[in-house]
C-alpha cells in the first residue's frame, strides 16, 4: 500500500471511529468489507474530496440533470474490482442506503445517479475489459465498457466479425445490453440481447453468478428486462456476426417542394419488408425553405451489408419513390460505417471509437412508441403541421421486420417482434439552462407524443425501456410497487413478460434492494 493510501485510511478510520452517522458507519463497513481483496479506499469519493463533481459529472450525458438544484449522491464508489461491488451490495443491504449502478450514463432519465431519497452510485466505468475470439466468435465484455470500445477491439482481430448494437460509440454496455441493444443491423441479426449467450452477475447476498448458476429465468430476465432490477451485471458473453468487408452507406434528404410525404408514406409501407441485409431509417425534422418559411424535411439514413450494385438494384425495385442514385452511396468498413453515421468527420481512424467522450453534450427529452399499421398521407400532414408547430422535438423511425419478426415475442422480455413497423423516437435538445426551460421543451415533446396517439400502439401504448420516460409511469417503491410498475411495465414489457419478470425478481431480490423510479417491482405479500 503506498503511504498516501495508507493516510487516507488512518485518516477515515480516525475520523470514523467516533462517528455514529449512518452514512459514516456506511464508509467505515466499505472499508473493512471481508469481501475485498484489494483497497477500496482510493475507489470512495465523497462530496469532501476535490474530484467528486468531475468524477460524478465524467458520465452525466443529460445535463437536465446536471444542474446546481439537482439531488448529488452522498458518495461514489468507482469500483476497481468485483470485491468492490460485492462490498457495495453487501454494506448498501446492511445499512438500508440506496444504490444506483451507473455504466455509461446514457439513461434518458437519469436514473443511474439521481434520486429524490438519500443515494450513493455504483460506477462501473472502470471495469471495462473486453476479450475476443474471433476462433469460437464470441467475446466477454464488462458492462462498464462502451459499445464503441467494443467495436474497435472486434475490428482489431477481424473485418468481417462485428455486432449488432447501436451507433452512440459512448453508450455504456450495461444499460445498452440489459435493456435490449438494437442498431443498423438489427434487421438481418436482431437486437444485442439476441445475440447474447452467457453473463455474470453479483446478486443481491454478493454472490458471481453465471448462466449456469443463475438459471434461465435470470439470464432471460437480464438480457432485455434490465439488470440493474435484479443485480450487478459485471459481463456479458456475445456471439459475434459475420459482415462483408465493405458495407455501403447512404443518406438521401427530403423536402416538402421533393414529395416528401408520398416518400414517407412509401416507406412505411416497405420498410419492414426490405432485404434483411438493408436497414433504411427516417427522420423528421423542421427546416427553412428556400422562401424562409419552415418546412418538414426528411433523412433517410442508411445502412445496407453489401456492395453499392446490388443495393441500387433492390432499391430500384423495391423503394424507387426514394430515387437513390450511385453518387448517394459510399462503402467502407463496419467501424467506419458508424463513425459515418455518427456524423465523425471523414477519414477518421477506427481509434476514434474509444474516446468515451461525448460529441455533443445537451439538456435532451426522449419518448418512445410502436407503429403497427401505414399512416396515411392526411395523417402524415397532420403530424408535419403539428411538428412545424412545435419547431423543436425530431421524430425518427426505425424501421423493424427481417430477423426481428422471427424471434418470438416472449424469446426475452423486449416483446415488440412481428406486427412493428417501426419504433419511434421522439428527440427534443436544448442547450440553455434552468427548469422553466426544461420544463417547456419537455412538454413539447409531450405534445407531440399526444398528437401522435391515433397512429400508434393502442392497450397497451408500447414503449422501449432503452428509451427510459417516466412520464409513462414511476414508483416510490413503496406498498403500492406492485401496482405502479404494472403501468409502465406492460407497456415496456407487454403483460406476460412483464409477469414473468416480476416473478423473478420476487425469486432473487425479494427485499426489492435493486430498485429505482421504473424496476421491475416484486410481487405484493399476499401474492408472493
Amino acid at each position: 500500500m503506498s503511504l498516501f493510501a495508507l493516510f487516507f485510511v488512518l485518516l477515515i478510520s480516525s475520523s470514523l471511529a467516533t462517528s455514529n452517522s449512518p452514512h459514516e458507519q456506511f464508509i467505515k463497513c466499505l472499508i473493512n468489507s471481508p469481501q475485498l481483496t484489494t483497497s477500496i479506499t482510493g475507489a470512495i469519493f465523497t462530496p469532501d474530496n476535490s474530484s467528486f463533481p468531475t468524477v460524478l459529472q465524467a458520465y452525466i450525458r443529460n445535463l437536465v440533470f446536471n444542474e446546481s438544484t439537482t439531488p448529488k449522491p452522498y458518495l461514489i464508489v468507482t469500483a476497481l474490482d468485483l470485491s468492490h461491488v460485492q462490498a457495495s451490495i453487501l454494506c448498501a443491504k446492511h445499512h438500508k442506503l440506496l444504490m444506483k449502478t451507473r455504466s455509461g450514463g446514457h439513461d434518458y432519465e437519469g436514473l443511474s445517479y439521481v434520486s429524490d431519497k438519500p443515494f450513493f452510485v455504483l460506477d462501473l466505468f472502470n471495469l471495462r475489459a473486453i476479450n475476443v475470439s474471433i476462433e469460437d466468435e464470441t467475446a466477454w465484455v464488462q458492462t462498464g465498457a462502451t459499445i464503441g470500445e467494443l467495436y474497435y477491439r472486434i475490428t482489431e482481430k477481424s473485418v468481417t466479425h462485428g455486432f449488432p448494437a447501436g451507433v452512440c460509440p459512448t453508450v455504456g454496455i450495461g444499460g445498452h445490453f440489459s435493456g435490449g441493444g438494437y442498431g443498423n443491423m438489427m434487421r438481418k441479426y436482431g437486437l444485442s440481447v439476441d445475440n447474447i449467450i452467457d453473463a455474470e452477475i453479483i446478486d443481491v447476498n454478493g454472490k458471481l453468478l453465471n448462466r449456469a448458476s443463475m438459471g434461465e429465468d435470470l439470464f432471460w430476465a437480464i438480457t432485455g428486462g434490465g439488470g440493474v432490477s435484479f443485480g450487478v451485471v459485471i459481463s456479458y458473453r456475445i456471439k459475434l456476426v459475420t459482415i462483408p468487408s465493405k458495407v455501403t452507406v447512404f443518406r438521401v434528404r427530403k423536402t416538402s417542394e421533393q414529395n416528401v410525404t408520398d416518400v414517407a408514406h412509401r416507406w412505411l409501407q416497405v420498410a419492414n419488408k426490405l432485404d434483411n441485409n438493408l436497414f433504411v431509417r427516417m427522420s423528421f425534422d423542421i427546416v427553412n425553405n428556400t422562401n424562409g418559411e419552415k418546412t418538414i424535411r426528411a433523412s433517410f439514413p442508411s445502412l445496407f451489408l453489401g456492395n453499392t450494385t446490388t443495393l441500387i438494384n433492390i432499391m430500384d425495385r423495391t423503394f424507387p419513390e426514394l430515387g437513390l442514385q450511385v453518387s448517394d452511396c459510399q462503402e467502407m468498413n463496419w467501424t467506419q460505417s458508424i463513425l459515418w453515421y455518427y456524423s465523425f468527420p471523414p477519414n477518421s481512424p477506427d481509434s476514434t471509437l474509444l474516446s468515451r467522450i461525448p460529441r455533443v453534450l445537451n439538456h435532451i427529452k426522449r419518448k418512445s412508441d410502436y407503429i403497427k399499421r401505414p399512416i396515411s398521407k392526411k395523417g402524415l400532414g397532420s403530424i408535419f403541421k403539428k411538428m412545424i408547430e412545435l419547431e423543436r422535438p425530431v421524430l425518427t423511425f426505425n424501421p423493424y421486420g427481417g430477423r426481428m419478426a422471427e424471434i418470438s415475442e416472449f424469446a426475452k422480455p423486449f416483446p415488440h417482434r412481428a406486427g412493428n413497423i417501426a419504433k419511434i423516437q421522439y428527440a427534443t435538445d436544448w442547450t440553455e439552462n434552468g427548469v422553466d426551460i426544461a420544463n417547456h421543451y419537455v412538454n413539447l415533446t409531450r405534445v407531440l407524443h399526444k398528437h401522435m396517439t391515433p397512429f400508434v400502439s393502442k392497450n397497451p401504448r408500447e414503449a422501449f425501456l432503452n428509451y427510459r420516460d417516466l412520464d409513462i409511469g414511476a414508483t416510490n417503491n413503496g406498498k403500492n410497487s406492485f401496482l405502479e410498475g404494472t403501468v409502465y411495465g406492460i407497456k415496456y414489457f407487454k403483460k406476460t413478460n412483464f409477469m414473468r419478470l416480476v416473478k423473478v425478481k420476487t425469486r432473487v431480490d425479494p427485499g426489492n434492494f435493486f430498485r429505482n423510479e421504473q424496476s421491475i417491482p416484486t410481487l405484493p405479500t399476499s401474492r408472493k
